[in-house]
């Protein structure tokens, strides 16, 4: 199959262009719009054309590997960040904060739920039991009422979503 440099090059282009500006402008959380879902589902045109820009320059990009030191030393460079970036940060913590304060909920007793909903304990506890949660008392938590992330979720949803409504 034979890939054109005419379209190949410029998808790269148009692609990096899209990918470097949402990129910067999430970094910087100025992103706005679209922008975030076309950096996440655009950027596989940006994957396709480095391909096939690629394959169109063939000859070129495998003497990056064969004959130039500092080509490889880059690209080895490059490949360590990629193995380093799956590594876990502080000791294992590695979760988004928005899994962090789930985890944080789930595992705090009702009594300190209840504040976040607007609603006394008293309600939280009779709508988890009306919705088939075995609930000790205003000290269970919900990791212990609901086993399960998606046990969890729906019972976070039917106390934060009843909130909502009142």
């Amino acid at each position: 199959m034979k890939i054109s440099r005419e379209w190949a090059t410029p998808v790269t282009i148009g692609a990096f262009g899209l990918m470097a500006v949402t990129g910067v402008l999430m970094f910087f959380h100025q992103a706005v719009g679209l922008n975030k879902l076309a950096h996440e589902w655009l950027g596989w045109a940006f994957v396709a054309g480095v391909g096939f820009h690629a394959w169109a320059n063939w000859g070129a990009f495998k003497r990056y590997f064969v004959s130039s030191a500092a080509g490889r030393g880059v690209i080895a460079g490059f490949a360590a960040l990629l193995l380093a970036s799956f590594l876990p940060l502080g000791g294992g913590k590695s979760a988004p904060p928005p899994v962090l304060a789930m985890n944080a909920i789930a595992k705090a007793p009702l009594t300190a739920v209840a504040p976040l909903t607007g609603r006394p304990v008293e309600s939280l506890v009779a709508q988890l039991q009306g919705a088939g949660f075995a609930v000790s008392g205003p000290q269970a938590n919900l990791a212990s009422v609901a086993e399960g992330r998606e046990a969890q979720s729906k019972a976070m949803a039917l106390l934060f979503g009843a909130a909502r409504r009142d």
